[in-house]
């Protein structure tokens, strides 16, 4: 229906510095849809809620992001990184929301902390977890041998000690036993926690399960700073080989981005919280351009959820338009760059369930599958740009050292 502007015809009762003024820019103000919604009736479906209803304040930028995922993010030549932060695997959102995004080709590669993926091991070993309350005596959960995530319960011994049991026990097999980087140790693991999944009758309740089968690099930019880590550090005092080589990661992640970008695609960060992933993922591009001197422009698509305030300086509330400032951001994508102030927990199953309704899936990218590839052509790149090299410079030393 073709939309009309009212305009106000008799101006006799306004003041006559009111009438000379000239608003040449006010049709263009006034020119987005009419705030008039329908009324709410039982029947619409979320994804009508979300593109009718939604329409000021975080739920309008929810509705932004909501559109930018589907519309352009999820395009085919798009490579699309996840980051995980907070909570989100105990809550449940493994096998409501990732696993169903990782299995649509949704989401290409994920940097999460380590915390996400151990919570999400219990599931993988159907180990349980409950709704609680966070109106409770602490104290007396301790005795009782629960422990509380907000309003989330879980047991002390037969949960949380018993995926340790489970994880040590695969820990110490021999493919473990040699250094690697996150994201090989976790398809290694993604290999045993899919077959707890089928042992135990429980299919795609695991993401690290869900990424083995589906080829999705998954990344921890803290290893150690997780129980899984702690079972890592635990299991070496007993003389266990394995090695957690975080360097491995900068590059993985550097030369997924970078392959994005030089056959003709595009890369896009979404990003559930902030932290440390939420950095891990975009610095792939300060890696590209500060460190190994390629030239590039940064991240296409920024999409992130969050209940941090940019005001406060910290990483996990830096906007896309700072983080342009780092070559993290593409400065001519910034209108694709949105950020909602929400909990996650609302925000990734509407998100979630908006997508799955409005696109269909995507082609396995399988990038786990192209890591040595990937890696071979980003150091290809490096070397082009940077024929002289850095290590075993002694000129270059000495200048620095001032010998």
């Amino acid at each position: 229906m073709k939309r009309e502007h009212r305009i106000r015809e008799n101006l006799s009762d306004l003041p006559d510095w009111m009438k000379k003024k000239k608003c040449p820019h006010k049709a263009k103000y006034l020119s987005g849809p009419r705030i008039l919604p329908p009324k709410i009736n039982g029947k619409q479906t979320v994804e009508q809620i979300v593109d009718n209803i939604f329409l000021a304040y975080n739920a309008a930028r929810l509705k932004e992001g909501c559109r930018l995922f589907t519309e352009k993010m999820l395009e085919n030549d798009v490579t699309v990184g996840m980051s995980l932060a907070g909570a989100l695997t105990p809550a449940g959102l493994g096998p409501s929301c990732i696993v169903p995004l990782i299995e649509a080709g949704f989401v290409d590669w994920i940097v999460a902390t380590g915390a996400n993926l151990y919570h999400d091991l219990h599931f993988a070993f159907n180990l349980p977890l409950f709704v609680g309350s966070h109106l409770v005596d602490d104290a007396d959960l301790r005795k009782n041998d629960v422990v509380r995530i907000y309003d989330i319960f879980l047991g002390y011994t037969d949960c949380l000690m018993e995926t340790d049991s489970i994880l040590r026990s695969i820990l110490v097999q021999p493919e473990f036993q040699r250094e690697m980087g996150t994201c090989e140790f976790y398809y290694l693991l993604g290999k045993y926690a899919n077959e707890f999944e089928k042992a135990n009758n429980q299919y795609g309740v695991s993401i690290v399960a869900a990424a083995y089968r589906c080829g999705v690099p998954l990344f921890t930019s803290s290893p150690g700073d997780s129980t899984i880590g702690m079972n890592i550090a635990g299991l070496e005092i007993e003389g266990n080989k394995l090695k957690i080589n975080p360097s491995i990661d900068v590059n993985d992640t550097t030369a997924i981005v970078l392959n994005a970008k030089r056959t003709g695609g595009k890369s896009a960060a979404f990003l559930v919280g902030g932290g440390s992933p939420k950095n891990f993922l975009l610095q792939t591009e300060p890696q590209i351009q500060e460190i190994l001197r390629i030239k590039e422009v940064g991240h296409d698509y920024f999409f992130q959820i969050t209940d941090a305030r940019p005001d406060t300086g910290g990483l996990s509330g830096a906007t896309p338009h700072e983080a342009v400032s780092w070559g993290k951001v593409d400065p001519t994508m910034l209108p694709d760059a949105i950020v909602c102030y929400l909990d996650s927990t609302v925000a990734l199953p509407i998100i979630t369930h908006y997508a799955l309704a409005k696109r269909k899936p995507r082609a396995l990218k399988r990038l786990y599958e192209k890591r040595e590839e990937l890696t071979q052509k980003l150091v290809r790149e490096y070397f082009a740009h940077n024929p002289k090299k850095t290590v075993g410079n002694v000129d270059e030393i000495k200048k620095y050292l001032k010998m």
